[in-house]
């Protein structure tokens, strides 16, 4: 039996402690008043104002109209406002309420970058530049594009690994180069997104349409009354876009399995190509090598840039990324190398086998394989060109929707398409926008339209990145001496400007050495002075090798491909920037000086409650 004393003694201890909790809790609650509890939820689709319109600004007229007032000395304080990674990283991420799930490795990046890559033009834009610009020298087109591309490659990789978000270029640019450059580059980017999809949506048709029939154009609806290169009216290219954005819409790791598995066959066929093209090879096909000259090869190149866009939107996915230290610098560099190489034999075996005034605009390779009286090998070709373009548009769908996702969270456009849904992890409302958008653009513009405005969007952010990549390593606020900032920017400015002039030279068609040789000189001399400042960053994990010089030779190859478009592209490219300048004189500044300032005018108003109760105490 067990002693009454001891029975007491232990109901004692156990109540004892109980009975001090719920003293100090009544003490507690006596002192404190009572916490409401948590709100619910809320639902994610949901389309009220302040989901659309939160800040100050745009409460009521008033405040808009007084916002508006406001605008010079507001655009002022965005053109140097520059952001910090931590608020990249963390504090803009808040705004999308539920996180993008880490579910992705090294070889899921890899084939991503194939699957981007691969298809996104070589397949849509090779037959028309062989046949208008370059020729059989659409090979060195392709060399001189891969080259480009890999600097940019490496510029990506160094910011991605150290700042892992879904802003991709657009947030690198927003850290260094400030708010007003980030949101021209937002503006092109968003540009790219739309237009890039709205090209493949035109070719996957194209290619499709060859299959049934020898003529791209078969399945789209001709209205003559509509201005040339808008007047084909294309369905099919409308309902691929809708497809592709529903899968990207419905998870990340199911997109990038099926776009592996589907990348994987896709090698298969393009080494079946480039092996089937050599044996029906033609050495004859190769003269004349240059019918247009060295301008038909640049100017070629610059549009079939395109061919190697889509790694951009690799580096979107940084993250969603599980270890991106080491899974970037494999996914990005690893691949844009292979396909490099892989493009300029593509493009060797295409006009081997087919003279280039016989190459069809739309479906150069399909077309090609029926001409050499391979038949069955042309649905073959047909079949590995729509899983590539289908692929790039899954990925291009999930990077595009990505950059959107961080340009809403920086609230330049509204921060409703920053939602990330809580079920799929995906941005469902960024992916939404762009869809919608390249669907209307994909259904009026012709391929040759959407070419020039994409190369030239894409070519200059580009730019802008490798000039970000020298701001971080030689310019730090509050650690870079006054002479030492001043010194860099003569540097920079000497080759920007030399660049300029060598672009603009050729595309003058003035073919003396002096003009090149002294102008070559100045950007030897910027970029040697560089080298002699002193850094004021060191990658912490993987950087560039050759700082400064490749990023500058990258800054004048971008420089040179831009200039080589054409003067129609820099009128598109005027044009649609002006366009984004009236929107953010109108919306963009506003709204992201209110974000910015947003935490200045809560401290004041904590202060002047602080005032209020000493006041009244």
């Amino acid at each position: 039996m067990v002693d009454s004393n001891t029975d007491s003694q232990i109901s004692q201890d156990l109540i004892t402690p109980l009975n001090t909790h719920f003293a100090s809790h009544s003490k507690s609650s006596a002192m404190e008043p009572p916490q409401p509890p948590p709100p619910p939820p809320k639902s994610y689709w949901r389309f009220s104002k302040q989901d659309f319109f939160p800040e100050p600004s745009f409460q009521n007229l008033s405040t808009y109209i007084t916002a508006l007032l406001q605008t010079c000395h507001r655009l002022q304080d965005r053109l140097f406002c520059r952001s910090t990674d931590v608020t990249e990283l963390i504090d803009l991420k808040k705004q999308s309420e539920y996180d993008m799930k880490q579910c992705l490795t090294w070889w899921d990046l890899i084939w991503m970058g194939f699957g981007a890559v691969v298809g996104s033009g070589i397949f849509s834009i090779t037959g028309q530049e062989t046949h208008n610009d370059a020729g059989p020298a659409i090979v060195l087109s392709y060399a001189a594009s891969g080259l480009s591309a890999l600097l940019s490659v490496f510029c990506y990789t160094e910011f991605a690994v150290e700042i892992p978000v879904a802003g991709g270029s657009f947030s690198f640019l927003r850290i260094e180069l400030g708010d007003f450059i980030a949101f021209i580059a937002a503006g092109n980017i968003l540009l790219e997104a739309v237009v890039g999809a709205a090209g493949l949506g035109r070719s996957w048709s194209s290619y499709f349409a060859s299959m049934i029939k020898s003529d791209a154009d078969f399945l789209r609806i001709r209205v003559n009354s509509f201005a040339e290169g808008f007047n084909l009216l294309d369905p099919i290219a409308v309902v691929v876009l809708a497809i592709a954005n529903t899968i990207a819409m419905s998870g990340t790791q199911r997109t990038s399995c099926l776009n592996w598995v589907a990348s994987i066959f896709s090698s298969g066929v393009i080494v079946f190509i480039i092996i089937v093209g050599f044996l029906h090879a033609k050495s004859s096909n190769l003269v004349p090598f240059f019918p247009y000259g060295a301008e038909g090869v640049f100017k070629a190149a610059a549009v079939v840039y395109w061919s190697y866009t889509g790694f951009d939107m690799v580096a979107t996915m940084a993250e969603e990324t599980k270890k991106p230290s080491r899974d970037i610098p494999l996914g990005l560099v690893g691949s844009m190398s292979i396909i490099t190489v892989v493009y300029c034999l593509m493009a060797l075996a295409l006009v081997m086998m087919v003279n280039y005034t016989q190459v069809d605009v739309n479906a150069a390779y399909s077309v090609a394989f029926e001409r050499i009286g391979m038949k069955w090998a042309k649905y073959l070709v047909s079949i590995c060109a729509l899983k590539g373009m289908t692929t790039s548009l899954l990925v291009g769908s999930m990077g595009q929707a990505r950059y959107t996702t961080q340009i809403a969270r920086a609230h330049m456009i509204p921060p409703w398409f920053a939602l990330v849904h809580p079920r799929t992890g995906t941005p469902i409302n960024a992916t939404l926008l762009v869809t919608i958008i390249s669907c209307i653009i994909a259904f009026f513009s012709s391929l040759d339209v959407l070419s020039s405005v994409f190369s030239f969007s894409t070519l200059f952010i580009f730019m802008l990145m490798a000039v970000a990549l020298l701001v971080r390593r030689y310019y730090v606020k509050d650690v870079t001496p006054n002479h030492g900032l001043v010194k860099f920017l003569l540097c920079l400015f000497v080759i920007l400007g030399s660049s300029i002039v060598i672009t603009a030279l050729w595309s003058s068609n003035k073919r003396g050495w002096i003009g090149y040789a002294v102008a070559g000189a100045f950007w030897l001399m910027g970029t040697l002075g560089m080298v002699l400042l002193p850094k004021r960053r060191v990658p912490k994990v993987w950087g560039v090798p050759l700082v400064p010089w490749l990023p500058s030779l990258s800054i004048g190859m971008n420089v040179f491909l831009i200039g080589s478009l054409g003067g129609v592209a820099f009128l598109r490219f005027f044009i649609c920037s002006a366009v984004m300048l009236v929107y953010y004189l109108v919306v963009g500044v506003h709204a992201t000086y209110d974000v910015s300032h947003q935490g200045n005018q809560e401290g004041k108003i904590e202060d002047r409650k602080g005032n209020a109760n000493q006041e009244i105490s």
